[in-house]
């Protein structure tokens, strides 16, 4: 029975608009001598988004602290809003320094949605309680639970254990995301960040291999390796490789940008706020975690993740602006500005990606300042060439809350980034920039499905919320495997 759980600290979650307890909360009100009807009638707690209180309960209560979270009101719950109070809520017992905490739900929260509730509860708990602190040397995280349960019925035992293992699984890949978009760019070197793919593939169902300069100048991938010319780092080319379908199901194909800093190159970018372009790989962390994710949830899919991996740095070799080269496909891209260069190495990796002749491409990158402009930092945005895919990948949003905006991709467009002496240029101006950014990938993707997700904005979160802490996010990571494991589905 939850009200005799002995814990440090209980987590309850209520509506806004509950005017009567029920259900776990009143045997808890019960329990604890009629302490949240006091609280709740003296309009000290309403349930608001977000609202965190802390009640302290008397001898001979098991529980000895009750804290209250906000849900806002009912008819407007989502899973997004349970992640965002069961993470705050987290987050606040941590702040008390106990030791242990259970969580206690009411179940029916989410009607009919008990597996639903379960994992967006353990997504925003375990992805609020993250902290990077990897180069702390003094300032170690002292206050972290041995102790963490949700509380169910038994009979839903089986139910709600399954979708905590797979919940878990999910939120330790956006974790692992965040870690190595944190790491700096001393630490995350293009090389650095294939050993870690090297390190996460099993060798069976997910393996790796490598693609190193002298075999990309073999291949032609002129593009990437002009981003790649003015750093001593040189660059790696990942390929990760899952397969859980029958043998020879088209593969989804994920294409993520392995940017491990960014300076600009030549068209060298403000000093201010240069540190975090050590973010600038958010794309390929993503693409990595999904591929660690698909194997450990055993997913029913084909997948191959396309990560090209290079610093771009001002040098003696480095790219100039009004260079010329020659890319994978053989279209000629006239160089107008060296800062513009997360779509030079995608255009050789989308135009290879058709190697594998996938059911479906879909690449994700930090790409344009442009879209932080157009809409904000907590939306991504969304192009493509497909009605279809473009729709799974609008209901992935749906659930998991990653926000994103569908922006159009008009074949007037193209004309912006027509050259007069090659094929195409690599910018057209400041008008639509992450519009032109977009209708230039579109060059390469090939006539199958393709859909790109800009993520220069949520990637990095210059504030803390409760579920996504200040500084990398993990973006995407979420939204892909819900995309993928709805493929299972269908």
């Amino acid at each position: 029975m939850p009200q005799e759980v002995k814990t440090d600290a209980l987590i309850l979650a209520l509506c806004e608009d509950e005017k009567k307890l029920s259900g776990p909360a009143a045997a808890i009100d019960h329990k604890a001598g009629g302490l949240l009807t006091e609280i709740l009638k003296n309009g000290d707690f309403e349930g608001k988004d977000s609202q965190l209180v802390t009640l302290y309960t008397k001898k001979g209560v098991p529980f000895r602290r009750i804290v209250l979270a906000g849900l806002g009101k009912k008819k407007e719950l989502t899973p997004d809003k349970v992640r965002l109070a069961f993470a705050g809520g987290a987050r606040h017992v941590r702040e008390l320094k106990v030791v242990g905490a259970s969580l206690l739900p009411d179940w029916n929260l989410l009607p009919g949605k008990k597996n639903v509730l379960a994992a967006s509860i353990v997504e925003g708990v375990l992805l609020g309680l993250y902290k990077y602190l990897h180069y702390k040397t003094k300032e170690k995280d002292t206050k972290k639970f041995s102790r963490l349960e949700l509380l169910c019925d038994p009979a839903d035992y089986a139910l709600i254990a399954s979708e905590v293992k797979k919940a878990s699984v999910i939120s330790d890949a956006v974790c692992f995301a965040r870690d190595l978009v944190w790491a700096p760019g001393n630490e995350m070197t293009p090389s650095i960040l294939a050993a870690q793919a090297r390190k996460i593939a099993d060798g069976k169902k997910l393996t790796c291999s490598v693609i190193e300069k002298a075999r990309l100048k073999s291949l032609g991938m002129n593009a990437f390796l002009a981003v790649a010319a003015g750093s001593h780092q040189t660059p790696r080319f990942i390929v990760l490789e899952y397969k859980g379908a029958k043998r020879g199901a088209p593969p989804v194909v994920l294409v993520g940008k392995g940017l491990t800093f960014d300076s600009g190159g030549i068209s060298l970018k403000p000093s201010e706020k240069m540190d975090e372009m050590k973010m600038d790989m958010a794309g390929g962390a993503a693409v990595m975690a999904v591929a660690r994710a698909a194997a450990q949830l055993n997913l029913s899919v084909n997948l191959v993740c396309l990560i090209p991996a290079t610093e771009n740095m001002p040098g003696g070799g480095a790219l100039k602006p009004g260079d010329i080269i020659k890319s994978y496909s053989g279209t000629t891209i006239e160089i107008i500005n060296t800062d513009a260069e997360g779509r030079l190495i995608l255009a050789d990796v989308l135009a290879y990606a058709a190697k594998f002749k996938p059911a479906a491409v879909i690449d994700i990158a930090t790409l344009t300042g442009a879209c932080i402009v157009a809409l904000g930092e907590e939306v991504i945005g969304m192009f493509g060439t497909d009605e279809g895919l473009k729709e799974k990948i609008k209901k992935a949003s749906e659930k998991t809350g990653e926000l994103l905006w569908e922006m159009p991709l008009w074949d007037m467009y193209s004309e912006k980034i027509k050259s007069d002496v090659a094929d195409i240029k690599n910018t057209g101006g400041r008008p639509a920039g992450a519009i032109i950014a977009a209708a230039f990938l579109k060059k390469f993707a090939g006539n199958h499905p393709w859909v790109h997700l800009d993520i220069a904005g949520p990637a990095w979160a210059s504030k803390d919320k409760p579920y996504i802490p200040k500084g990398a996010t993990g973006a995407g990571v979420r939204l892909l495997i819900e995309y993928l494991q709805s493929l299972q589905a269908s």
